[in-house]
């Protein structure tokens, strides 16, 4: 193996004359050695400018936008039905992505690949649905063939493409121009900066009418129940021990009845609730309060109304409320139970810091050696 690095191999990378390389199989280690000390830099150097090069073309486009924007929007708004993608290749699969930004932000939609929609997968497509379709240079052979059929479905079409002069832009509705991109690398081949400024404004048209629409982020966590976002986003009510799996007994009680009368089969909580003749919470009384009662060995408070110990107007949570709120009130005050009260200050459940481990964010274990 020369120990050159890369020079031979990549010239083009270092401005020479064009050459033609194909890797074939490199193990890592052997790619490792390969690279010199003037490698890395050169390697650096290209990848920023393909990055520029794609953020330029990105960052064009907002003085580009203009009402044909506000129309697609009107369009998408409008919408009764779903709004269906279409795109070939690579603008197919931004398509793709585009989609799952609708769906995710309240915009039902569905993808349409062009080629099977001209053998039956039309259908998918109804007088109530919008049409968005991505073709860089609107000319694309499965897309042109398609606009004649969609016309007479009487569909609004929404493009994004180079130009509204091509043949999908005299085709559609409202035409979103990208103008003429040229694409990222030495070749000016792959797409690249189309599909990068495909995928924003398709994010642009997904998130404007979200807003409009009113999106909140309940609505958000309704549509992504999964994972940690879900979690954050959801309500209490859906994590708290419901109040049947609670401790709960009356203030009125003395210390050593609570105890005796609040006795639940299986795993418990680390406090109990306790109410008014009202049925309001108006305390709670932990195992840290009763530990420190025999660390004290002050008995006798064993035999004293429990509201003379006990917390008052602890810190809760009202039904409904978001699970991240709640979690951070616990981190803040360092509490491991919560009670979740209703409207009237009823206690319905509690929230237990052995139940939310997950929400809590990890801590680094610090090195030790």
């Amino acid at each position: 193996m020369s120990q050159g690095g890369l020079k031979p191999f990549l010239p083009h990378l270092y401005e020479e004359e064009e050459s033609t390389f194909q890797v074939v199989g490199f193990p890592a280690d052997e790619v490792q050695n390969t690279l010199s000390e003037a490698d890395v830099p050169v390697i650096l150097d290209y990848g920023r400018r393909i990055l520029q090069q794609e953020g330029d073309a990105l960052l064009s486009q907002v003085d580009r936008l203009n009402e044909d924007f506000s129309k697609a929007v009107g369009f998408l708004l409008k919408c009764r039905g779903k709004v269906v993608v279409s795109g070939i290749g690579k603008a197919g699969l931004i398509g793709q992505k585009i989609v799952a930004t609708f769906s995710s932000t309240g915009t039902p939609a569905h993808f349409l690949h062009p080629a099977e929609a001209a053998h039956g997968d039309l259908g998918v497509v109804s007088s109530r649905d919008v049409l968005l379709i991505l073709s860089h240079s609107g000319e694309t052979e499965e897309v042109v063939r398609l606009l004649p059929s969609l016309r007479r479905l009487g569909v609004p079409i929404i493009s994004i493409t180079s130009s509204p002069w091509n043949t999908l832009g005299r085709f559609s509705h409202a035409i979103i121009s990208m103008g003429n991109l040229t694409e990222a690398g030495s070749l000016n081949l792959a797409p690249s900066t189309s599909t990068t400024v495909m995928l924003a404004i398709g994010d642009a048209l997904a998130l404007s009418t979200s807003r409009l629409r009113g999106f909140r982020d309940e609505d958000f966590a309704r549509l992504h129940p999964g994972g940690s976002l879900g979690r954050k986003l959801s309500s209490v009510d859906d994590y708290m021990r419901p109040i049947s799996q609670c401790r709960i007994c009356s203030d009125q009680k003395t210390v050593r009845e609570i105890f005796v009368e609040s006795r639940l089969p299986g795993r418990r909580s680390g406090a109990i609730l306790l109410i008014d003749i009202d049925g309001r919470l108006s305390g709670i009384f932990t195992d840290s309060d009763l530990a420190r009662i025999f660390e004290r060995r002050d008995f006798d408070l064993l035999e004293r109304p429990v509201d003379e110990i006990m917390t008052r107007l602890p810190k809760v949570v009202v039904s409904g409320s978001r699970m991240q709120d709640a979690v951070a009130l616990m981190g803040n005050k360092k509490i491991s139970e919560l009670p979740v009260i209703d409207n009237a200050g009823s206690p319905i459940g509690m929230l237990d810091i052995t139940d939310l481990v997950a929400f809590f964010p990890e801590r680094k274990t610090p090195d030790i050696f």
